[in-house]
């Protein structure tokens, strides 16, 4: 791998700040423009996107979600839904990034307590990113965990190897699952530059190449502020909407990816086909087949985004009050839909961008071909199946979801 694992963090400005819905966007439009015309060299090159996630935080979206009562914009889900939208249609891994930043937020919120949303919001506020040590590799049920604290003659230390690790290697706090030394399910939040910390950047995948999504190890790192852990088991039976949250941004991505396909296909048919031989017409966006694909293309498109946007409304309102079992059930179930319908629209788009484009929007020097790649890699983050085994079970047996961060 060419790229550095430990490159330096900055000194920390704060970010600028955003305080309504069109800041946020007007951000993330002003990223997108920027990130586009660099997203194919990237991927081709597998360069890491240090300087647009330095732009990210200067721009103030990292902090969108902070609520209001701890300094931050508090601005709504279907706000975080559109800007994961507009960034990922521009570039998806670039975009993906700081999705577990806005999930683990979501999880402060619910499980943190005062002083722990004091301190890390203010971070957060300060310009801080937050990352992720994902689930442990291996054919064993994603909740399964060997990452441990334990006690010692100097304290608490962690040790565990962790993979999935989207976002851990621009990040100032990796949070990671981990057993406490009663063997409960905890949360702790690790400096990046703690001693004992390594971040690997080994992801080799062929789809989302730049999201540096591989290894985190904890070596026997001292965990020495009880504030550093969140206490997580005392939420088992507490319903929440860190789940929701989680896949609402799942959705939202694959949903840009799409977006970016549609974009990518009636650009090259304007600018770059010729049209077919037995069509009869001289350009070829006045091919009917082609105008017919592109409007199926654009009316899924809009349903999955309208799901997406209606389920964000949801999850806005559930937030509004306190959060109940039937509210928490609901919110998995609207998720789901928008996760089907996201998941179908991404890997059918950039699979069509091809068809409708032409043979020479294979060529190498375009890249095109990473929009598909990133689509099939992103809509494996869990699996679609048991998205509609989930709704059917909903709509026929009244079986609620389980609650974890995949529903």
């Amino acid at each position: 791998m060419t790229s550095p694992t430990r490159r330096p963090l900055p000194p920390q400005a704060p970010p600028r700040p955003i305080v309504t819905e069109e800041d946020a966007l007007n951000a993330a439009r002003a990223l997108a423009a920027d990130w586009a015309p660099t997203a194919a060299q990237r991927d081709a090159e597998r360069l890491l996107p240090w300087d647009q996630i330095e732009a990210f935080t200067r721009s103030g979206l990292g902090t969108i979600t902070v609520p209001r009562a701890y300094g931050g914009p508090g601005l709504s889900f279907v706000t975080l839904a559109r800007v994961f939208e507009i960034l990922c249609a521009a570039d998806s891994a670039a975009g993906q990034i700081p999705q577990n930043h806005f999930g683990v937020i979501r999880l402060l919120e619910e499980a943190g307590t005062e002083a722990q949303k004091r301190r890390f919001y203010a971070d957060i506020l300060n310009g801080h990113r937050i990352g992720n040590a994902g689930p442990e590799r291996g054919r064993r049920q994603l909740t399964h965990n060997a990452t441990a604290l334990r006690e010692t003659a100097d304290g608490l230390r962690l040790s565990g190897h962790r993979f999935y690790s989207t976002g851990a290697i621009f990040a100032h706090w990796i949070p990671t699952r981990a057993n406490d030394p009663q063997g409960r399910p905890v949360q702790v939040w690790v400096p990046r530059d703690a001693e004992g910390v390594e971040v690997v950047d080994d992801w080799d995948s062929f789809g989302q190449r730049t999201t540096a999504s591989g290894s985190v190890i904890f070596d026997n790192v001292p965990i020495a502020d009880p504030e550093q852990i969140i206490p997580v088991w005392q939420r088992a039976e507490i319903p929440g909407l860190a789940g929701p949250v989680s896949q609402l941004i799942q959705a939202a991505i694959d949903s840009g990816i799409a977006q970016g396909a549609l974009n990518e296909a009636i650009a090259f048919v304007r600018e770059k086909s010729r049209p077919w031989v037995d069509s009869g017409v001289s350009r070829a966006q006045d091919d009917p087949y082609i105008i017919a694909d592109i409007g199926r293309l654009q009316a899924a498109l809009w349903a999955a985004q309208q799901v997406v946007e209606d389920t964000a409304r949801l999850l806005d309102r559930i937030a509004a009050g306190p959060i109940g079992a039937e509210d928490s059930a609901r919110a998995s179930v609207a998720i789901a839909e928008a996760k089907i319908l996201t998941t179908e629209i991404a890997l059918r788009a950039s699979e069509k961008l091809f068809e409708l484009a032409g043979t020479a929007s294979t060529r190498a020097g375009l890249n095109l071909g990473r929009i598909w790649r990133n689509a099939r890699v992103h809509t494996l983050h869990d699996p679609v199946r048991w998205k509609y085994h989930l709704l059917g079970n909903w709509h026929l047996n009244r079986r609620a979801p389980a609650r974890h961060q995949w529903n």
